[in-house]
């Protein structure tokens, strides 16, 4: 319990910031379509990930200088693509949630997304291979460290997508998915002008 606590705090404390992952996560857990499959991607994903930083190759990214900077801008450009689309559709409005009319997307489709949005960003892998990986160095249990943060990781995203179905009244009015669009699009610009600009 010493080392999977703060495995599972540390793990919590990267993963609940509002990103693009966390907010495609969201936007699917109220139109209730492919949730199972969409938090097993992300919890899955992470899982990988940690497993890769307590493993020790978190050193990739000090061995291969290149390795960063082409992860930087290759997920900036796909964060501002994606934005970009949000925006439109905030631009546009008139989308409510309509559970029963809900056009659904394939799950083909739904997965590449998101597959893009979590292995293209950076940050993924400064968070969870590089800063997890290195701090689970320092404790005694490295695996059990290393299980703490895959269980905080599983236990966000499927509380975030099955919990997201609480919201559903409130977007049922297309004013709120305009603001949430509009925010969604904000929060890809902004990761996207960090990742740029450092």
């Amino acid at each position: 319990m010493t080392s999977f606590l703060p495995g599972f705090a540390l793990s919590l404390t990267l993963i609940l910031a509002i990103g693009a992952q966390n907010a495609f996560v969201l936007r699917q857990g109220l139109k209730r379509q492919h949730v199972l499959a969409v938090c097993l991607i992300c919890a899955v994903s992470d899982a990988l990930l940690i497993i890769a930083g307590v493993a020790g190759f978190g050193a990739l990214a000090q061995a291969l200088p290149w390795f960063e900077i082409a992860m930087r801008y290759g997920g900036a450009a796909f964060l501002i693509w994606y934005g970009w689309r949000n925006a439109k559709s905030a631009w546009r409005g008139g989308a409510a949630l309509d559970i029963e009319g809900s056009t659904e997307q394939s799950l083909p489709r739904i997965a590449a997304t998101l597959l893009a949005l979590t292995w293209l960003n950076p940050h993924v892998y400064l968070d969870t291979v590089v800063l997890i990986g290195s701090i689970s160095a320092q404790y005694p249990d490295r695996f059990a460290f290393g299980v703490g943060a895959v269980m905080a990781s599983f236990v966000f995203f499927f509380a975030l997508g099955y919990g997201a179905r609480l919201l559903g009244p409130l977007f049922t009015r297309p004013r709120s998915w305009q603001i949430l669009d509009g925010l969604i699009a904000l929060t890809m610009w902004g990761i996207a002008a960090k990742l740029i600009f450092g």
